[in-house]
């Protein structure tokens, strides 16, 4: 039943095709149809989740049909194409 249950989890991966995003530069496979601002974030800035008070802007363009470019705000998330490209800056504060 162990295995059933594993097959079941790879079928769900496989069914969304990764596609490669780029995030200030760097090239990243995303098995997923959604990202989110925090996942984005911790591509960029791997400790982030260990320092949720510090606040970035998110950039996206070559994004879905409907808003191909625009800005992801926390808690929000889009729906990734192949060859999207991100942008994440640390917000300065005032």
């Amino acid at each position: 039943m162990v295995a059933e249950d594993r097959k079941h989890d790879i079928l769900d991966v496989e069914d969304h095709k990764k596609v490669t995003i780029i995030v200030d530069g760097t090239p990243h496979e995303w098995p997923e149809e959604y990202i989110s601002y925090a996942q984005v974030v911790t591509l960029e800035v791997p400790d982030y989740p260990q320092h949720p008070e510090i606040t970035y802007t998110v950039r996206y363009k070559d994004g879905p049909r409907g808003k191909p470019e625009g800005t992801l705000s926390p808690g929000g998330t889009v729906k990734v194409r192949e060859g999207m490209t991100f942008s994440v800056s640390e917000t300065g504060q005032s």
